[in-house]
C-alpha cells in the first residue's frame, strides 16, 4: 500500500482505540474495540493447531478487521444491537472500504462478505473466537461491572457458533464452568 494511503487508513483504524466497548478489563477499565479485536486474532494464532485444515492466516485478517466498522458507529452491546444498527455499520464500513486502494479493496469486501455468510470454517473460527472473547473479557472483569441480563448471558453466548467443531464446544464448556465459578466465589447465582 501507497505510504499515503497506508496512513490514512491506519488514522480511520486508530479510532478503535478509543472506542470503549461494554466490557470492563481486569483492571476496573473499559476495554477499547482494538483490543477485543486483538486479543481474539491472538486467540486464533494459539489454537491454529487444532484446526489443521483452516487457513488460520485468513482467520486471523478476518478477526482483525472484523470490528473496523465501529469506527465509523462506535461499540453498541450484543443485546442492544437492532438490525438497523447493524445495516447502518455495514454501509458505511463497505463505503470506506471502497476507498481503499487494490488490492484491499477487493480483499477486505470478500472477507467481510464471507464472514457474514459464516460458510467456511474460517468464517465460523473467526465467529466462535469473538462470541467467545466478550464472554472471557466478562469472567476476567470485576462481577460489579456485570450488568442483570449478563449472568446468563455469559453461560450461553456463543454457545451456537461452537456446535461446529468438537475444540470450539469444549473451549465454550470451560468458559462456561469459568463463569459460574466466578459467580459461586461472588455469591453470585442464576437469576
Amino acid at each position: 500500500m501507497e505510504p499515503l494511503a497506508l496512513l490514512q487508513a491506519l488514522h480511520t483504524a486508530e479510532k478503535l482505540k478509543d472506542t470503549t466497548r461494554h466490557c470492563y478489563t481486569s483492571g476496573g477499565r473499559h476495554e477499547s474495540v482494538a483490543e477485543h479485536s486483538w486479543r481474539i486474532a491472538l486467540m486464533a494464532y494459539w489454537i491454529r493447531d487444532e484446526f489443521p485444515d483452516a487457513d488460520m492466516d485468513k482467520v486471523i485478517r478476518m478477526c482483525l478487521i472484523h470490528d473496523l466498522g465501529e469506527c465509523f458507529t462506535g461499540d453498541i452491546p450484543a443485546f442492544d444491537k437492532t438490525a438497523a444498527d447493524e445495516a447502518k455499520e455495514e454501509n458505511l464500513l463497505y463505503a470506506w472500504v471502497a476507498t481503499l486502494p487494490a488490492p484491499y479493496n477487493t480483499e477486505m469486501r470478500a472477507l467481510y462478505e464471507e464472514m457474514a455468510a459464516l460458510e467456511t470454517q474460517e468464517a465460523k473460527i473467526y465467529k466462535a473466537l469473538d462470541k467467545m472473547e466478550a464472554v472471557v473479557s466478562h469472567n476476567e472483569s470485576d462481577i460489579a461491572t456485570w450488568e442483570p441480563q449478563e449472568y446468563s448471558l455469559n453461560l450461553t453466548y456463543g454457545v451456537p457458533q461452537t456446535r461446529f467443531a468438537p475444540y470450539m464446544q469444549k473451549l465454550r464448556e470451560t468458559l462456561k464452568q469459568e463463569t459460574l465459578h466466578k459467580m459461586a466465589e461472588n455469591g453470585k447465582e442464576m437469576p
